[in-house]
């Protein structure tokens, strides 16, 4: 009896040292005596603003834990590439990993339901909330629709003192935007934009042009620059680079052109033309989700924002959203004012972006259509942007030969 339970006792010791092996079950580990190791995935670097921003909550994870974690970067890893980069960080012992681009979505979830023991997040991702629903996968952004707005009602005003000054008719009114692609976080943003540039500037008008790519700097200087060519007196960006900022700050023509960005303060670049910004303050929610790793707590149980299973998402509130420096040389008399009464809008639940006689139409579903005399309300049930309706008649999408 006494061989029989030895034998036993060794055939469950292996079983479980294999179980632990293929990451189903974590056994001899002491993680108390040992620092947090945390994983970055990245599809830029520190050259690319939309990864700057994520850097510089990592640098915050850091801060606020000091050697209780380290910290594990890839970077420039292209969208299809990730999966060859997660299992480094998954082999390096990683038990929290941050995701940060939205094409790295599909492959991350199928290695959250590899290894249940670690805690994939996933900015800007969508899918946390279809099968498979995995405890371990998570979706998380700011409610950068809010800032968007208030940039558009920055440029408005500008806009309106342009006018004011008779440097520019308001039949001029024409805004060029440089999209990435027409995803609905694409399209809400510039949405929640034109309509802040259209409460101030009822007669402003909009035109896009997708680059099919996060951060191709000499197509988005292109584009910006025939938006200019083509009369248009306000450029912004949902890309990556400073491309459309540049081609603002080179032009020298016969009308004036002003420049909103995305991310960083563009006004290094384009200091007589770029007015402001708004950037999603990624720091809240990721340094957040490491403290629950490190209490052994549900990661939503510990961020504050608005949760829907594992996804969570907030604004202004909770500095998950921030504006960029107002350049005060170039922007309307009174837009400093402006932005804070806004912001405080917002914390308050007092503005309503996505409402007004527009119709959307679904640029992939013609059928589909919204009506925002109804109103619509943006990240209501998920962190991901979620308005992906074109508005007829005041904002056209723009080809290489004209409108597509």
């Amino acid at each position: 009896m006494k061989k029989q339970n030895i034998i036993i006792t060794a055939v469950v010791a292996i079983v479980v040292v294999i179980l632990a092996h293929l990451g189903k079950i974590t056994v001899f580990h002491n993680y108390e005596e040992e620092a947090l190791k945390v994983g970055f995935l990245y599809v830029g670097d520190s050259c690319n603003a939309y990864t700057e921003n994520f850097i510089k909550a990592q640098k915050a994870i850091g801060l606020a834990y000091g050697e209780r974690v380290e910290t594990y970067a890839k970077y420039n890893v292209a969208e299809g590439q990730e999966e060859a980069f997660l299992q480094e960080l998954v082999d390096d012992g990683c038990r929290i990993i941050f995701t940060t681009s939205y094409g790295y979505e599909n492959i991350t979830k199928e290695f959250a339901k590899e290894y249940p023991n670690i805690q994939f997040c996933q900015a800007t991702g969508d899918n946390s909330a279809t099968e498979p629903v995995l405890s371990n996968y998570h979706t998380y952004m700011g409610e950068i629709y809010q800032g968007r707005y208030i940039s558009g009602v920055v440029a408005g005003m500008k806009m309106n003192e342009l006018i004011d000054s008779g440097r520019v008719s308001a039949k001029e009114a024409k805004i060029g935007y440089v999209g990435a692609f027409p995803y609905a976080e694409v399209i809400s943003g510039y949405t929640a934009f034109f309509l802040g540039v259209r409460s101030v500037v009822p007669t402003a008008t909009m035109e896009v042009r997708y680059t099919y790519s996060w951060g191709d700097y000499e197509l988005e200087k292109k584009y910006a620059k025939q938006f200019i060519k083509e009369g248009c007196v306000i450029i912004s960006q949902h890309s990556d680079t400073t491309g459309p900022a540049v081609a603002c700050e080179e032009y020298s023509g016969l009308h004036p052109v002003f420049h909103v960005g995305y991310n960083v303060n563009m006004a290094d670049v384009a200091p007589t033309t770029s007015l402001i910004g708004c950037r999603v303050n990624w720091a809240p929610y990721m340094v957040s989700a490491v403290g629950a790793v490190l209490e052994h707590k549900p990661i939503e149980d510990r961020v504050k924002g608005s949760v829907h299973g594992t996804d969570v998402s907030r604004g202004f509130d909770g500095d998950w959203v921030q504006m960029l420096s107002v350049n005060d040389i170039i922007a309307a008399e009174g837009t400093k004012e402006k932005v804070s009464e806004l912001i405080d809008g917002f914390k308050k639940c007092n503005i309503e972006v996505f409402k007004g006689d527009y119709i959307g139409v679904n640029p992939e579903n013609t059928l589909d259509t919204c009506d925002l005399r109804q109103g619509y309300v943006e990240n209501e049930k998920a962190s991901a942007p979620s308005f992906h309706y074109v508005l007829k008649d005041v904002i056209s999408i723009v080809g290489e030969g004209g409108t597509s």
